[in-house]
């Protein structure tokens, strides 16, 4: 539950930034009769993203060779490891630019009174983030801990959260820090990529696409079980194994290396 909590409060508030930043300076440009245009294209995002969503499930659930539906859901761990650290990097190196790159957008569609493209900017942004989400859940749903029920709560909690959260920014809640927000949730949700990215390298392992080496480096279930409740919680979440294999573990500890690292740099860069 609080895995599909943080990734859809994260992904919807910066939707919903992104539309409420469009809306308000519509206002400011006194061009208000444009925002239903605006809605349309959330709205429109926001069906696409569903159907996107069946139509994973359908194609992975749908596919009858065991082995083919195998391989796809390794390529969706790893395509969901890459654009989750992605989207973390990006948004703290663009953290800057984006609303003044939506703003002179935005007075340009007014000025030429281009419809379809305020419906598309709006679109857009809807789109992105659920496409996001969708790849988060389809690799979460590979896990034998997920719960399809608590993954569908926390997500609408975390929805509504940041529908909430934006309003307040929208109505003038300036004390709210945004900035250490976007910087911590990132950093979870870079743990979650390794998590997501250790367990391809389970599966490629089981499928022997790649070598085991050492079956196990360590045994620490007396401490801490994965199958325990407390290690069910961090398996689901973070990917915790209790007797990973040599190449699990090193690749793991590489990954998140590399993604903490990458992590501080874009943060250090964006002050």
């Amino acid at each position: 539950m609080l895995a599909s909590f943080l990734i859809t409060f994260r992904e919807g508030l910066e939707a919903f930034l992104i539309v409420g930043i469009i809306l308000s300076y519509l206002g400011r440009l006194q061009a208000s009769k444009y925002n239903k245009y605006i809605y349309i294209g959330v709205c429109i995002g926001v069906v696409v993203s569903l159907f996107i969503a069946y139509i994973f499930q359908v194609v992975i659930y749908g596919i009858e060779n065991e082995l083919y539906q195998h391989y796809l859901m390794i390529f969706i761990l790893l395509f969901a490891t890459v654009v989750l650290s992605y989207m973390v990097v990006w948004m703290a190196n663009q953290s800057k630019q984006v609303s003044e790159k939506l703003k002179e957008d935005l007075n340009a569609l007014v000025t030429t009174g281009n419809i379809l493209g305020m419906v598309f900017l709006s679109f857009l942004a809807v789109l992105r983030e659920g496409f996001e989400t969708v790849l988060f859940f389809s690799s979460l749903s590979f896990s034998e801990t997920f719960s399809l029920e608590e993954g569908f709560i926390g997500a609408m909690m975390g929805l509504v959260l940041s529908i909430i959260l934006v309003y307040l920014l929208m109505r003038g809640a300036k004390n709210i820090p945004l900035k250490v927000f976007f910087k911590y949730t990132g950093l979870l949700i870079l743990i979650i990529a390794g998590g997501l990215f250790g367990s391809a390298i389970s599966m490629m392992q089981a499928s022997n696409i790649l070598p085991t080496f050492v079956p196990m480096v360590y045994d620490i279930s007396n401490i801490l079980d994965d199958k325990s409740i407390f290690g069910t919680f961090l398996r689901a979440l973070f990917g915790y194994n209790s007797s990973p294999t040599l190449l699990h573990l090193l690749s793991w500890a590489s990954y998140m290396s590399i993604a903490i690292l990458l992590w501080k740099k874009a943060y250090s860069n964006a002050k």
